[in-house]
Parts: C-alpha cells; structure tokens; sequence
C-alpha cells in the first residue's frame, strides 16, 4: 500500500513540474534564455526515471504484482511446466 502512495505522489509531483514548465515557457516567452523551463523539464525527466526504476525494482523484488487477466493464467502455465505435467 505505501508504494502505491508513493507513486501516486511521484506522479502527482510529475504533473505539478510539466504545469510549471509550461507557466514559465508561456511567462518567459519574451526572455532569450528560458532556464527556468528547462530545469522543470529536467526535474521532470529525473523523476519519471526515478519511478520507472522503482516500479521494475519494486516488481523484480515482489513490492507490487501486476493484476492483468492473463497473470494467473501465466503463473499456472509455469507451475504446470515446472511439475513436468
């Protein structure tokens, strides 16, 4: 549960620093250097790679489990190749 939290936090985080991007792209229209754009940007990147590397540790290390239609189906094909039946 607290790992579904975090990520919605991240993403939410996510959204927040592409609304200042755009903000300061729209307000800094007129100025030569838009740095302010770029460094929401870059925070933005930085941590839509931070959570992609989470979620495949936190799938990898058992934290969160997909809930897809065909997983059981998987998982029961796998018991039954591992049994030899």
């Amino acid at each position: 549960m607290l790992a579904k939290i975090f990520v919605v936090i991240v993403l939410l985080i996510i959204l927040y620093s592409l609304g200042s991007a755009l903000y300061f792209f729209v307000k800094d229209r007129d100025r030569s250097d838009a740095v302010r754009t770029a460094k929401a940007l870059t925070l933005r990147i930085s941590l839509s790679l931070a959570l992609f590397v989470f979620l495949l540790i936190a799938f990898a290390t058992g934290i969160i489990k997909p809930h897809s239609i065909a997983y059981p189906l998987i998982q029961k094909q796998k018991q039954e190749s591992t049994t030899g039946q």
